[in-house]
């Protein structure tokens, strides 16, 4: 049974950083490329990076570039995003995602970007 579950969102003050986790299981996550995506109130979901199947390529929403970046291990099956330098425009939930033909996601953590 393929599982994704994110953790380490939570309330940050703008300008402070978050690292968000994703702990997969249930396929070979070794050969897919990652993503992560998020999804703020009313919002539609929106791409945030994206990590190829060894980490030698990254890739990130121009938003993003400069103050996220994205990692994974593949010894440990885990995704990780680091963030840095949050506004509030970066408050939503964020998911990590599945490379595939069906994009699969996890239940989310949420990230809220507020003094």
């Amino acid at each position: 049974q393929v599982q994704l579950v994110e953790s380490g969102g939570g309330l940050v003050e703008p300008g402070g950083s978050l690292r968000l986790s994703c702990a997969a299981s249930g396929f070979a996550f070794s050969s897919y490329a990652m993503n992560w995506v998020r999804q703020a109130p009313g919002k539609i979901l929106e791409w945030v990076a994206g990590i190829s199947i060894d980490g030698s390529r990254t890739e990130y929403g121009d938003c993003m570039k400069g103050r996220f970046t994205i990692s994974r291990d593949n010894a440990k099956n885990t995704v990780s995003l680091q963030m840095d330098s949050l506004t509030p425009e970066d408050t939503a939930m964020y998911y990590c995602e599945i490379v595939d033909d069906t994009p699969v996601r996890g239940q989310g953590t949420q990230v809220t970007v507020s003094s």
